[in-house]
C-alpha cells in the first residue's frame, strides 16, 4: 500500500482536490455518476475558496499517483463567507445563471448551481465557542489509515496557535462513518438542520 503526505497546498493542487470532492460528492461516497455534466461543481464551493482565502489552513494528502485528500478550514467562518460573498460568488452567478423550471426535476448539478445564487452561510450557535470551521474529504485508498486524524490534528493545531477557542463542521446525516469519525476526534453534535437527505448535523469541538 502507497504511503501519503500530509502538505500544505498551493495554488496548483486545485484540480487534484477538485477532483476528490467530486469523488466524495455523494455523502462520502462518489458523486462522479451526478455530476458528469459540470465535474467541478461542488468544487467550486467546498475546495476553491479555502485555497484562495485560507491558505494557512490548507492541507493535502498525496501519494504516488496525486492528490487522494485534503482538509480545509478558516479561522472565522464569518469573515470568509464575507469574503466568499465578496470576491468568489460573483464570479459563479455570471458563469452559471440560476436553473428554471421545477426543482423537483433539477439534477444534482443544477441544486447545486442553484447555491450558487441562494448560499448557505449557517454557523451553529453559540458562535462565540466554535467560529472556525473545518472539512474533510479522503479518497477510499486513503481513509482508515490514520491520515485524517492527523490532518485534522493539524487543522487544530494552527487553529489553537491563532487563538480559536473552538471549530465546528457540517456532516451529512446519511454519512455515519464520517459522523463516527469525527466524535473519536471530540466534536460532539450541536443542531441538526434540514431533514431527509438534506439533513445536516452540525457538531463542535472546543480547542
Amino acid at each position: 500500500m502507497t504511503e501519503c503526505i500530509i502538505r500544505p497546498a498551493r495554488p496548483d493542487d486545485e484540480r487534484g482536490a477538485y477532483y476528490v470532492c467530486l469523488k466524495t460528492g455523494d455523502h462520502g461516497r462518489d458523486g462522479e455518476p451526478y455530476y458528469q455534466d459540470d465535474p467541478d461543481a461542488l468544487g467550486r464551493i467546498f475546495v476553491g475558496p479555502y485555497l484562495a482565502f485560507e491558505p494557512e489552513l490548507s492541507l493535502v494528502l498525496e501519494d504516488g499517483q496525486g492528490i487522494c485528500g485534503y482538509a480545509l478550514g478558516a479561522f472565522d467562518s464569518h469573515a470568509f463567507y464575507a469574503r466568499y460573498e465578496a470576491e468568489w460568488r460573483p464570479r459563479l452567478c455570471a458563469r452559471f445563471p440560476p436553473p428554471h423550471g421545477d426543482p423537483a426535476s433539477w439534477t444534482r448539478t443544477q441544486h447545486v448551481h442553484q447555491s450558487y445564487h441562494l448560499p448557505d452561510y449557517f454557523c451553529p450557535e453559540p458562535y462565540d465557542r466554535y467560529p472556525s470551521h473545518v472539512h474533510i474529504d479522503l479518497l477510499p485508498g486513503a481513509q482508515r489509515r490514520g491520515y485524517g486524524r492527523r490532518m485534522l490534528a493539524r487543522l487544530i493545531d494552527t487553529l489553537r496557535s491563532r487563538g480559536s477557542p473552538g471549530a465546528h463542521l457540517g456532516v451529512s446525516a446519511l454519512n455515519r462513518p464520517a459522523i463516527v469519525f469525527y466524535e473519536r476526534l471530540g466534536f460532539q453534535e450541536i443542531i441538526r438542520v434540514g431533514s431527509g437527505e438534506n439533513e445536516v448535523i452540525y457538531m463542535g469541538r472546543q480547542i
